[in-house]
């Protein structure tokens, strides 16, 4: 399926088959490079917490698959940022601006395929978010994000949602190249992006928000 530009639709993390992010987007373009997503400053979002509000960077990864968890609402704080997710690609691409709206870096969030859902009028994608990450900064040199904590859950086989560790290494270091090399989308895309007027941030989420994930999504 493809989405609308300026629709709504809900960009959504699964960590074993439960619910650990939704954040809604407005859908900027939807073509052969891939979904472009707009988030909103003040956009409702929810994350999922553990039974006393702490999210799951907020403690050892032993903690937290020993804990209760839920799903807090709460508001996206920090400057809006631009996510590309291309088709069929094991990671997504955020352009990240500073507190004056300019842009900063790009980010490489690695994760699954995205799947794409449409339910009673309510659509979005589910992708399952790697952990490990990779920061480009505006003249091409970059570096590994969130190593430490990917090492660290690994170790529990069991309860972790990353089977492959080497393939989610090798999709960064692919990924690292592009990069280096200034190409798309590395390549000054949509660093000057402006948002239309009339994209207000939802303080709402749609009926829906919440349906299962899909099966096979994650195990």
């Amino acid at each position: 399926m493809r989405f609308t530009p300026g629709q709504m639709i809900l960009h959504r993390n699964v960590r074993r088959g439960r619910i650990g992010w939704v954040r809604p987007g407005r859908v900027v373009s939807d073509d052969e490079r891939g979904l472009l997503l707009w988030i909103a400053s003040g956009t409702t979002v929810v994350n999922e917490v553990a039974a006393d509000g702490r999210g799951m960077r907020a403690m050892p990864f032993t903690e937290w698959i020993s804990t209760s968890y839920r799903l807090a609402h709460g508001v996206w704080a920090g400057p809006p940022v631009l996510k590309l997710l291309p088709a069929g690609a094991s990671h997504s691409v955020w352009w990240f601006r500073d507190d004056e709206g300019r842009f900063k870096n790009w980010y490489v969030n690695l994760e699954e395929p995205a799947v794409r859902w449409a339910d009673d009028g309510t659509a979005g994608v589910d992708i399952v978010d790697q952990d490990l990450d990779v920061v480009v900064w505006p003249d091409h040199r970059w570096e590994w994000k969130d190593e430490e904590e990917f090492v660290e859950r690994l170790a529990f086989p069991e309860h972790y949602w990353v089977a492959d560790e080497a393939a989610v290494r090798a999709e960064g270091e692919r990924v690292i190249k592009v990069a280096e090399a200034g190409e798309f989308p590395f390549d000054g895309s949509w660093t000057d992006f402006v948002p239309d007027a009339a994209w207000q941030p939802p303080h709402d989420l749609p009926v829906g928000w919440d349906r299962p994930p899909l099966a096979g999504l994650a195990q």
